[in-house]
């Protein structure tokens, strides 16, 4: 359809097969590594695929991060992306990933309230403040934790900080990929699922990250977001889609002192 090549990322980064299960390999080994302070596949709903796994610090934690993963709302889940948790681990973090349902089986809104719970069941285990990040569709996801329609309130009041890398934030260009045959969207679900039209937010501290060799569709979709809500904005100068979210697992990039700090 008209918008399938601007919304491709792999036909356009080298060498794109190999990210996934060098991800995969990678989050293996931090796993296993991580032992006893790994905790692994602790259920958020009924469903096989919610559930989260934490990741907690050598000492009490200074607070939770919530590290939600993309691939158009269609792919991956939480095993693929443990090793990212490095960085904020490092700095005295609890780290959580969720998995959740995917499309078709679900529609975008109904992983939403996916997260949403599990959100709410991951902040029940570790105190103090909390910071989200997500990437690519799960950018658009933890966008979509600032809704107050979606949390209770003493959970976004401790929401301090989001960061939303390489964010889809306005769904409706979607409907012009032939994607949309599996998200099943109509201009009112788009509207309704795109964080650039949220209002009523709670008031975390918003940076909106992105590769500067991303594709335009992505830096659109990043600037978008940061006009609509003021946000503050990082281009990572000479990163593309797959390799934007490497800062996650170095303790002393300037993403996990933003989240941290």
């Amino acid at each position: 359809m008209e918008l399938d090549d601007a919304y491709t990322n792999g036909a356009y980064i080298e060498g794109a097969a190999d990210y996934p299960p060098r991800w995969a390999a990678s989050a293996q080994d931090f796993r296993n590594a991580l032992h006893e302070r790994a905790r692994l596949d602790i259920p958020y709903g009924p469903g096989e695929r919610q559930r989260f796994d934490l990741f907690l610090p050598e000492t009490p934690p200074k607070g939770l991060c919530i590290f939600v993963h993309g691939g158009y709302w269609l792919q991956f889940d939480k095993s693929y992306w443990s090793h990212l948790a490095v960085g904020p681990l490092a700095q005295g973090w609890a780290v959580a990933m969720p998995s959740y349902d995917l499309c078709p089986d679900v529609t975008i809104a109904e992983i939403t309230r996916q997260v949403a719970q599990a959100v709410q069941v991951i902040a029940a285990e570790v105190e103090g403040p909390i910071a989200l990040t997500g990437h690519s569709a799960g950018g658009h996801l933890v966008a979509r934790m600032l809704d107050k329609a979606l949390l209770p309130e003493e959970i976004g009041a401790r929401i301090k900080t989001v960061v939303p890398i390489s964010p889809l934030s306005d769904l409706r260009p979607l409907l012009r990929t032939s994607m949309n045959d599996k998200f099943k969207m109509q201009a009112a679900d788009a509207t309704a699922e795109s964080p650039v039209e949220m209002q009523d937010r709670f008031g975390a501290e918003v940076t909106v990250w992105v590769g500067g060799a991303e594709r335009p569709a992505f830096l659109d979709q990043a600037i978008w977001l940061v006009e609509a809500w003021g946000a503050d904005h990082v281009i990572a100068f000479e990163k593309h889609h797959f390799n934007v979210i490497d800062a996650l697992a170095d303790p002393d990039s300037d993403m996990v002192a933003v989240m941290t700090g």
